[in-house]
């Protein structure tokens, strides 16, 4: 191959990886390595960051907003992820702000990441 016949550097560590503290809860919202995500979809093509994040600041401190940008149009792709320190932030924003309209487009918000249920979970 390439040279990594006699590289050791993965000796006795196949198929370990490490993991998240787990909370017991079976399903539901995961939490990011830093924080609780959630995804907004229905985000007007001209919308701003600054229209994005004055409609969700109000439910918390926003630690991180991505919006994406088609790069053939450099109109947003509808949709933007949001991060927020709590579970509770996030979850006021989901209940408080999905369905409603923001730039004349009706918004969906919902958890980005959530866990398995236990019978899928893999060891």
């Amino acid at each position: 191959g390439r040279g990594g016949e006699q590289d050791d550097r993965y000796a006795g560590k196949a198929g370990k990886f490490e993991r998240l503290p787990h909370d017991d809860s079976d399903a539901g919202p995961a939490r990011s390595i830093e924080g609780w995500v959630i995804i907004v979809s229905g985000v007007h093509e001209e919308a701003q960051e600054d229209d994005v994040f004055e409609a969700f600041a109000e439910f918390g401190d926003i630690k991180n907003l991505h919006l994406n940008l088609d790069r053939r149009t450099g109109f947003v792709k509808g949709y933007a992820f949001i991060e927020y320190e709590t579970k509770q932030e996030a979850a006021q924003a989901i209940k408080s702000m999905d369905g409603q309209v923001l730039l004349e487009q009706k918004l969906a918000v919902h958890w980005a990441f959530t866990k398995p249920s236990g019978d899928r979970r893999r060891r």
